[in-house]
């Protein structure tokens, strides 16, 4: 039987690092949540910290996951241009990673619960096949 690859899931969020970010961030979800630009953020989080659900769901899916901010993400991967937020998934054997969901995908999740069966639907399987 041959070794499994080893796979990633990485989570790219349409907004940059830095606590001055996350504030900013914060007081846009407050303040004028219909024009924030990261749906993935905006579903994930609430005001200030991660939904409860979503770190269950992510620690259950028995896939390594990275999150990387817009900035994090251009750094390590420079060469790869996407439109975000986006999940990809990346393996061992693989360069670069392949988009699992579209930022088109991710902005139109009205729900935590939509984005979880989008994650199982589309990057699970592209992930371990």
């Amino acid at each position: 039987m041959a070794a499994s690859t080893e796979h990633t899931l990485i989570f790219v969020y349409n907004a940059d690092s830095g606590l001055f970010n996350v504030l900013a961030d914060a007081a846009h979800k407050v303040l004028a949540p219909d024009s924030y630009r990261c749906h993935l953020c905006k579903v994930t989080y609430g005001w200030f910290s991660e939904r409860r659900a979503w770190r269950d769901f992510i620690a259950g899916l028995g896939a390594r996951c990275s999150f990387l901010h817009r900035d994090e993400f251009q750094q390590q991967f420079p060469g790869l241009q996407l439109a975000l937020p986006a999940v990809l998934c990346s393996t061992e054997v693989q360069a670069p990673p392949v988009v699992c969901i579209e930022a088109a995908a991710l902005n139109a999740c009205t729900s935590l619960e939509a984005l979880m069966d989008l994650v199982r639907e589309r990057c699970l399987a592209r992930c371990q096949g």
